[in-house]
Formats: structure tokens, C-alpha cells, sequence
């Protein structure tokens, strides 16, 4: 079985943010794959089902961002999965621009608190991921207000084709080697 989940801040006050790039994503693959994600259990929302053949888990930890590794733990110790082997994890990132893409065997927090927690809570920095670039926070804005805010209009669609390619890429690293995975979506966005 493989777990992917997408970090996010759960309620309708963060629906569209920055932040909730990863649950966007999931969601788009979940639709995609007629997964329901709205079980409550592990202190997040999950959803078990088939995609190309294999047994997956989706998740959207419920413990807030900076948190999410709680419910990842718990679900991994649950599964008896190995995040190194059994995991991706799709999150915003704030280094690249919005709309890119950047898919990453291990490596550290880069200062997201949700990787921090996952990193804290796993033991170890090596889980496949999906990173959504939301664009670097614009001088003299606080950090918490950039990721807490939604998208301009003409960004929009941008990161709705985004979240589209994340869940793709999230769904090849099923079948597929990392390193073909990488090459197909590590590409620059115009």
C-alpha cells in the first residue's frame, strides 16, 4: 500500500491558499480516481482505493500544518508502511514559482513547518514528495499572511493546471521510476 497525502490546514477558512496547495492536489486526484477522502480517522480525513492497480491510501492530515506529521506517523504505524518506500507527500513551496513543480526523494524541511513536523515525527527525511510552487513572499509581507492567502485571479489557472500535474506526477510515482518521474515534471513553467 502507498499513502499519499496532501498537507494542507483543514476548515473552509483555508480553502484556496497558498497552504492547501497539497490538499488541492489530492483532490484532483482523488476525483480523478472516484476515491471518497472523508473517513476521520488517524486525526486526518483518508480515503482507501485502487489507482493503476495499486492499493493506495489518500490522506488530508486534520492536526493543522504545523502538525502533520502526527497523522502521517500514526497512519504509517497503522499500515506498517515505510515512509522512505510507501510515501509522497504533495505540499506548497514557497522557493518556486508558482505553477513549478519539483519532485524530490528526500531532502530537508527547506523551513516549512509541515515538512518539519513530518521529518520530526518519521524519523527521517528520505519520503518521496511533490512540491507546488506558490511563489516566494513579496518584501515587507509577513510569511503566515503570504501562505494564508489566496491566489490573484491570473494565477488562478495556473495553479489549477498546478494541482492537475502534481496529482499526475503523484500517480506516475506508482508505476514508475523517480528519476522518469522527475524528468517529466521537474520542467520549467512558462
Amino acid at each position: 500500500m502507498t499513502i499519499i497525502a496532501g498537507l494542507g490546514n483543514p476548515g473552509s477558512k483555508y480553502a484556496g491558499t497558498r497552504h492547501n496547495s497539497g490538499f488541492s492536489a489530492l483532490d484532483i486526484l482523488a476525483e480523478k480516481n472516484h476515491i471518497e477522502v472523508k473517513d476521520k480517522k488517524f486525526r486526518g480525513l483518508i480515503g482507501q482505493g485502487i489507482i493503476d492497480s495499486e492499493k493506495v491510501l489518500l490522506v488530508k492530515p486534520t492536526t493543522f500544518m504545523n502538525l502533520s506529521g502526527e497523522c502521517l506517523r500514526e497512519v504509517c504505524d497503522y499500515y506498517k508502511v515505510d515512509p522512505e518506500d510507501d510515501l509522497i507527500v504533495l505540499y506548497d513551496d514557497i522557493s518556486l514559482s508558482p505553477g513549478q513543480l519539483r519532485i524530490r526523494s528526500k531532502g530537508s524541511a527547506g523551513g516549512h513547518n509541515g515538512v518539519k513536523s513530518m521529518i520530526a515525527c518519521l524519523g527521517t527525511d528520505v519520503f518521496r514528495r511533490v512540491k507546488i510552487g506558490v511563489g516566494e513572499k513579496p518584501e515587507g509581507w509577513d510569511l503566515a499572511d503570504w501562505v494564508l492567502g489566496r491566489f490573484p485571479e491570473d494565477e488562478k489557472k495556473l495553479m489549477a493546471d498546478a494541482y492537475a500535474r502534481a496529482a499526475a506526477a503523484a500517480q506516475d510515482m506508482l508505476t514508475q521510476p523517480l528519476d522518469r518521474v522527475m524528468n517529466l515534471y521537474n520542467t520549467k513553467v512558462c
